[in-house]
Order: structure tokens, then sequence, then C-alpha cells
């Protein structure tokens, strides 16, 4: 079973390590590893032509493979990498099997919480509003409400880790979860 390993390790220092990593323990899970760090580009003329050209393999490599596995662990702020969240609803939109995981125990209501300082009160309708009014989501999950409900309607399952935060982005214990929880459901089930 091809799956396509969705996640902001690109962007790492060690992105090639990390990807080689979650590679090959995709492989001894018995899956073929689709990833994103793995792409063979055209050439480009400019940057943005390179942005597109990315996007572009990202996508058709998405159609081959037959599941995904995204990383989900906040990135660059409160929330999963942008990116990663347009795989995962990519994959979803295919009706493709998902699965994700998040190095952080902590949940979207309480980052949220974090990013205003602790302010935040509670309107008369009951929900939470930050200090600019906006509504803090409380529906007890790891991320926006989008990205659990979309893998867990169709089967898969969201792993929430605890890394320490000096392996928040290098941690693959809920990874690893997450290769044994689509194993034991896609591949010895005799898929």
């Amino acid at each position: 079973m091809k799956i396509y390993l969705a996640g902001p390790e690109v962007f790492l220092p060690n992105a090639r390590e990390m990807l080689d990593r979650k590679a090959a323990l995709a492989r001894a899970a018995g899956f073929i590893p689709l990833s994103p760090g793995d792409l063979e580009l055209p050439p480009s003329e400019t940057v943005r032509d390179k942005g597109l050209a990315i996007s572009a393999v990202d996508e058709q490599m998405m159609y081959e493979a037959e599941g995904v596995i995204a990383n989900l662990t906040p990135y660059r702020g409160i929330s999963a990498d942008v990116g990663t969240a347009y795989e995962v609803g990519f994959m979803c939109g295919l009706g493709k099997p998902a699965y994700a995981y998040t190095n952080v125990a902590r949940g979207h209501l309480q980052r949220q919480i974090d990013y205003y300082g602790g302010r935040y009160t509670t309107d008369a309708s009951g929900h939470f509003r930050g200090p600019d009014g906006l509504t803090v989501d409380n529906f007890d999950m790891m991320d926006n409400l989008m990205l659990p409900g979309g893998i867990e309607r169709r089967g898969g399952v969201v792993v929430i880790g605890d890394a320490p935060p000096e392996s928040v982005d290098t941690d693959t214990r809920a990874f690893e979860e997450c290769l044994r929880l689509m194993a034991a459901k896609y591949l010895r089930a005799g898929r």
C-alpha cells in the first residue's frame, strides 16, 4: 500500500535525515512511502514557478497514494502546517484513508488561550472569545475541528503524542503508532 507522508519535515535543518527515517519506518511497517522530499522537479525559470511545480508534483503523489499519514504537530504557530492541512483535506476529498499525529498533547483550546496570554471572556451564549472578539474554538480537539473530523469520519485515527520540547519536530513515536494502526487495519486485514 502506497502512503503519502505529509508534514513540515521538509523545512527542518535535518530534513533529509527525517524524511529518510520516516520512509524507512514506513517500509519496515509494510508500506511504500511517498514523500514530498523525494520529488523530481522540472526546471523552473522563477521561484514562483518552482513553487507551482512542487505543488503539482505533491498532488500527483497524493493521487498515486492509497492513504496518508500526516504530521499535524503545531508549526510556526498554534495550528498544524497549512500545507499539511491542505494535503489532509485533499486526501480526504479523494476518499482515501487518512491518519495523523501530533507531538504536542496540549489541545487546540489551550494553545489558543495561551496565544491570547490567558485573556479571554465568555459571551452570553457561552462561547469563549479572545480580546480581539474572535471565538476561541472549544471542541476538545487537537486542532481545528475540520482536521480530526475529516480523518475520523473516514475511519482514520489521530494519535496524540507528547514529545519533549527539544524533540517535538523529530520524535517519531506518534508516527510509529500511526503506522502500526494503519497497518493493522489495511495490511493485516488482507486489503
